[in-house]
């Protein structure tokens, strides 16, 4: 009776597997791939630029406006984020209220810097230095766009008291694909602020 008593004592007690939010994973799994193809794009900038060709250019002033906007934009998602978690929901929708007006002024200060491309003659067709800087700066505006619309839809479940310290996976999804997309605008800024 021991013996058997001993036996079912050494047996451990498996471990706890590690548990993500399946909606986190799946966009940890979107940012990544959002990232990979922002990294093969920048290759293959390095790798025509490389082949001559090229036409050198001052990138728009309003990049700088948007840039700054976009930072001051991801420290207002951050107050929301933590006004949330402080069930302070009167600062958590004025937070995402401001980022969501800076972010659809970070796309109105992107569509002006295409504007100021333009009238430096510098097309989305043409020589392929132009070109990249609209498609880098438009498919990060796309997904700026479905940021907003994130945002929006945090917003809307704010007012119907859906986001508060006991719920916080929808703000913290917003957060952290809002944070990404600052990030990778400044990786973009200063990748082509380099390279030019």
């Amino acid at each position: 009776m021991r013996d058997m008593a001993a036996e079912f004592k050494i047996v451990e007690e498996a471990d706890k597997p590690l548990a993500m939010h399946p909606k986190k994973f799946a966009l940890w799994i979107f940012i990544v791939s959002v990232f990979m193809i922002f990294a093969a794009l920048t290759s293959a900038y390095i790798v025509r630029q490389s082949d001559g060709n090229w036409l050198v250019f001052d990138l728009p002033n309003s990049f700088w406006i948007t840039s700054a906007i976009i930072l001051i934009s991801s420290g207002t998602m951050h107050w929301a984020y933590l006004a949330a978690k402080r069930d302070n929901l009167e600062a958590t929708k004025i937070a995402i209220s401001i980022t969501t007006v800076l972010g659809a002024a970070f796309l109105v200060g992107q569509y002006i810097a295409w504007g100021d491309l333009v009238k430096r003659n510098v097309y989305f067709v043409g020589n392929p230095s132009g070109s990249f800087v609209y498609v880098l700066s438009g498919l990060h505006g796309l997904h700026i766009v479905g940021g907003v619309i994130f945002l929006l839809i945090v917003l809307t479940a704010t007012f119907r008291f859906r986001v508060h310290s006991k719920n916080l996976a929808q703000i913290e999804m917003c957060a952290t694909y809002w944070h990404f997309l600052d990030a990778l605008w400044l990786y973009l800024f200063v990748f082509l602020l380099l390279n030019r």
